[in-house]
C-alpha cells in the first residue's frame, strides 16, 4: 500500500473525507495546550489527508517513512515541509509546540517499537507542549470488523476499490491484522488485483498510559468521536511537563 500502490492512496481514502476527524485532532490539541500551539510536527504522516485541514492552523512540518507517500502528500500540501523518516528514530534536532501520530502508530507491534515512536515524540515536544496519538484500536476497543469503500478519479479515469478485513489470529500477543484486496482500474480501462497484509499492534490502555509517563509525559486520554462510527474510540494526549 505505501510502496507500488502509494500513488493510488488518495483512491483508497480520499483527503475529502478527513474533515471531520481533523478537526477533532485539531481541538484536542488545541484544548490540551497551555498557549495556542502554533507549530506541529507529523509523524507518519502518510499521504498528508489530515495534514491538509489541519495546516490551516498550525505550521507544520510532515514525515514519514516513505518515499511514495510523501511525494503524494506534497502534491496536496506544496508549500509545507516534508521530511523522510522513521518515527522510531528521527531526530530533528528542534521542538514543536504540538506532535502529532495518527494511525501510522498501529505499526509500532511491539513493546520496544511503540515506546520508541513515544520518546521521539516527547523529544520534539516543546515543554508545555502536547502529544497526540491516535491508533485505531486499545486492546479494549478491539473488534474484529470488515469494511470495503474506494473512489474513481473522473479526470485520469482511474479507479480503485478494497475490501479490508480485520481480525486477531493470536489473541496472546500484541498484534492483530488486515488483509486487503484491491481492484485497481488504469486509465486505460485495463484492470488489475492486488492484495495486502498489515500487521498492526495492539495495547491495553494502562499500557498506553504507562508507556506515555515513562517518556514523561502528563497523559490522558480523550473519547473519539466521528459521526460515521457506531462505536467510541479512544486516543491519547501527553503533555510535556514545564
Amino acid at each position: 500500500m505505501y510502496g507500488k500502490l502509494a500513488p493510488w492512496f488518495h483512491l483508497l481514502t480520499s483527503p475529502d473525507d478527513y474533515e471531520e476527524e481533523a478537526a477533532f485532532y485539531r481541538k484536542a490539541i488545541i484544548a490540551a495546550a497551555k498557549a495556542r500551539p502554533k507549530t506541529l510536527l507529523e509523524l507518519g504522516s502518510g499521504g498528508g489527508n489530515n495534514a491538509l485541514y489541519m495546516k490551516k492552523y498550525f505550521q507544520m512540518t510532515l514525515s514519514d517513512l516513505s518515499p511514495g507517500m510523501l511525494k503524494l502528500s506534497k502534491t496536496i500540501n506544496p508549500e509545507l515541509e516534508h521530511k523522510r523518516g522513521d518515527m522510531r528514530t528521527l531526530r530533528l534536532g528542534r521542538e514543536f509546540d504540538a506532535v502529532f501520530i495518527h494511525d501510522a502508530i498501529c505499526y509500532m507491534t511491539t513493546e520496544a517499537d511503540l515506546r520508541a515512536a513515544i520518546e521521539t515524540a516527547f523529544v520534539h515536544t516543546k515543554r508545555g507542549g502536547v502529544a497526540l496519538f491516535a491508533p485505531d484500536y486499545v486492546r479494549e476497543t478491539f473488534e474484529l470488523s470488515t469494511h470495503s469503500g474506494g473512489h474513481d478519479d473522473p479526470k485520469s479515469l482511474r479507479g480503485m476499490r478494497y475490501l479490508e478485513w480485520t481480525f486477531d489470529p493470536e489473541p496472546n500477543d500484541t498484534t492483530y491484522t488486515t488483509e486487503y484486496a484491491f481492484i485497481i482500474r488504469d486509465a486505460d480501462g485495463t484492470m488489475r488485483h492486488e492484495s495486502d497484509t498489515h500487521v498492526d499492534g495492539l495495547f491495553s490502555r494502562r499500557e498506553w498510559m504507562m508507556f506515555l509517563r515513562d517518556a514523561g509525559f502528563r497523559a490522558k486520554r480523550l473519547p473519539f468521536k466521528h459521526s460515521e462510527l457506531e462505536s467510541t474510540l479512544e486516543v491519547f494526549v501527553g503533555t510535556r511537563p514545564g
